[in-house]
């Protein structure tokens, strides 16, 4: 008979290596059922696309005199404000169609260094009042665009032909 501490060791490292091996088979299950990467890039489309449009909008309704007085404050043509519309509305709409996304994503990111560029430089190694960085949602839509842009639209698009996705 074992003494009771050597009896006591074996089994808890019985027990441990059961846990570990259902560890695995739990964390390969998890994997297994989690594994839809068309579906993920299909929440991050809808999510980067939708969000951006709402910023879109609002330019929409308002107009696009702020950011002409922005532009002519830096020297800039006043016609490029235009283009917002397109990184901000048509870009966003495309990406949550999934139509042309590598290029509308890449539209997006350069819309947001442009916004950066204007506004936010001078906020760039700071934090807003709620303790955020301060150009948070700027890097989101900028890293979120490339990112975007790096593993495409996946599957679930309203174009079939891959050419167009």
């Amino acid at each position: 008979m074992l003494p009771l501490p050597l009896c006591v060791s074996l089994r808890i490292l019985t027990m441990s290596k059961i846990l570990i091996q259902q560890g695995y088979i739990m964390t390969g299950l998890i994997n297994r059922l989690l594994s839809h990467d068309d579906a993920g890039k299909l929440l991050l489309r809808l999510a980067v696309g939708g969000l951006m449009l709402f910023h879109g909008i609002g330019k929409l309704l308002t107009g696009a005199a702020g950011i002409k007085g922005l532009l002519a404050s830096f020297g800039l043509p006043e016609f490029i404000a235009y283009g917002t519309y397109f990184g901000e509305i048509v870009a966003p709409v495309f990406i949550i169609l999934g139509i042309l996304t590598r290029p509308s994503a890449l539209l997006v990111s350069f819309t947001m260094v442009v916004a950066w560029l204007m506004i936010g430089v001078n906020k760039t190694f700071m934090l807003d009042p709620t303790g955020a960085w301060a150009i948070e949602s700027l890097m989101y839509f900028f890293i979120s665009g490339i990112a975007l842009a790096f593993i495409g639209p996946g599957k679930y698009s309203v174009m079939k032909n891959p050419a167009w996705r």
